[in-house]
């Protein structure tokens, strides 16, 4: 799946804002992309393991740089087997402090320190709350399948 090529929405999103310069599509577009159904991308999104953005009345969008999870999970559930659950354990094992960049008093006091099984994003208590989509941890889940030699380089 490396060589993954995202697709150009023939035409921006009408109406709705741009987020850092990237062209929203539409979730059912992203559904038609991978071949599977909006309510897949749904439950990923119930589940904690997707973040979709939302327009003001609700519509569900992602840009191009969630194509790469998107296609991780899918490869995670079908070839490798695992469900959510094994999913949200893997992405608890992201090293959040690291990648944030947290001082020692946020290490500290951190409610998901010890023992976590999902990823910080799903508590909503995180140290980016509200803005997970841009998150860096977030953004970092997709080397999830490479999770020892991503957590090794750090």
């Amino acid at each position: 799946m490396s060589d993954l090529v995202v697709p150009q929405p023939a035409q921006p999103a009408a109406a709705v804002p741009e987020a850092k310069d990237e062209t929203w599509i539409k979730i059912g577009e992203v559904a038609r992309y991978f071949d599977i159904s909006v309510d897949l991308l749904r439950l990923y999104e119930r589940e904690g393991l997707l973040i979709p953005l939302k327009s003001a009345k609700g519509t569900r969008y992602f840009t191009q740089q969630d194509y790469p999870w998107i296609a991780t999970m899918l490869r995670l559930v079908r070839e490798e087997g695992l469900n959510f659950a094994g999913i949200r354990h893997l992405l608890a094992l992201l090293p959040c402090r690291d990648l944030r960049g947290c001082n020692e008093p946020l290490k500290c006091n951190c409610s998901l320190l010890a023992g976590a099984a999902e990823p910080c994003w799903i508590h909503k208590n995180c140290c980016n709350p509200g803005d997970c989509y841009t998150c860096e941890v977030y953004r970092a889940a997709v080397k999830c399948e490479n999770l020892k030699q991503f957590v090794a380089k750090k």
